[in-house]
């Protein structure tokens, strides 16, 4: 499985999962239960801001050993030189923390037109689009909406990952077939 490493050359490397489970607080719980019912070959986005650098570390180890077991890929929430350090296949976040650094997978976060541009400057690999739908996380929060998603998603020069409000039900609206949540896919 290609990993973070000195010689990755950036947008050649294996197709990205369809399916992606970003993780936090909310969903720590169910992570390992959620990563053995995940399609063979999904991915991880390690988040775990809620805690301590050394405790997220030790659970990043736990979790990305869980999501290898089932032929995932695990990208880490941060620096591209974290994410190699940590030995995760990617990063992941908005691009003004992943335009520098070693080269390695990045999906970034995009939630608008000028952030595109910035996602294609920061050598995004693939962005994830968000939010399409409401969310438990931002509530009454403006969203993206099916319209606006394919106008913006038609302008990005890489994959697009739906995310904001996904379900199972909610991706086989889109004609996407890629898409992340983080509640979404835990039970």
């Amino acid at each position: 499985m290609a990993r973070c490493y000195s010689g990755f050359v950036p947008n050649r490397h294996p197709p990205l999962p369809d399916i992606w489970l970003i993780t936090d607080a909310r969903n720590d719980e169910a992570l390992e239960r959620t990563l053995a019912r995940l399609p063979r070959g999904s991915g991880l986005v390690y988040r775990h801001y809620h805690l301590a650098p050394a405790a997220r570390r030790a659970r990043f180890v736990a979790l990305a050993r869980a999501a290898r077991r089932f032929g995932h890929r695990v990208f880490l929430s941060g620096p591209a030189r974290e994410a190699r350090g940590w030995g995760a296949d990617g990063a992941y976040g908005a691009p003004a923390r992943l335009a520098r650094g070693p080269a390695c997978p990045r999906l970034v976060t995009v939630h608008s037109l000028r952030e595109l541009g910035r996602a294609h400057r920061a050598r995004a690999d693939a962005i994830l689009l968000s939010p399409v739908f409401p969310t438990r996380s931002h509530p009454g929060g403006a969203t993206l909406g099916r319209v606006h998603f394919h106008l913006l998603a038609a302008r990005s020069a890489v994959p697009v990952i739906a995310l904001g409000g996904m379900t199972v039900h909610r991706a086989r609206t889109l004609p996407s077939r890629k898409w992340a949540a983080i509640q979404g896919l835990a039970r």
